[in-house]
């Protein structure tokens, strides 16, 4: 998992939260990005235990060419190590 985090860092470029939302037991991050030349917006949909850490993370990117690019990108990057 560490290794699939590590690449998704070196690959997002000017990557920034631009809002988020709260509730109990999760939180919802909306984020921009680029990708090479393609500009993306995200969402980190954060689940929470009972000590208040987080147990699920769901990452959902739009529009599909972006998802392509990172796909490409992610691939390069694992197959390399």
């Amino acid at each position: 998992m560490s290794q699939i985090l590590g690449a998704v860092a070196q690959v997002f470029e000017d990557f920034r939260y631009v809002d988020h939302f709260e509730r109990d037991g999760g939180a919802a991050l909306i984020f921009k990005a680029r990708v090479g030349d393609r500009e993306v917006d995200g969402l980190d949909l954060l689940a929470y235990d009972g000590e208040g850490l987080v147990k699920e993370l769901t990452v959902m990117v739009r529009p599909l060419s972006g998802v392509l690019a990172l796909a490409e990108e992610m691939r390069k990057r694992l197959e390399g190590s």
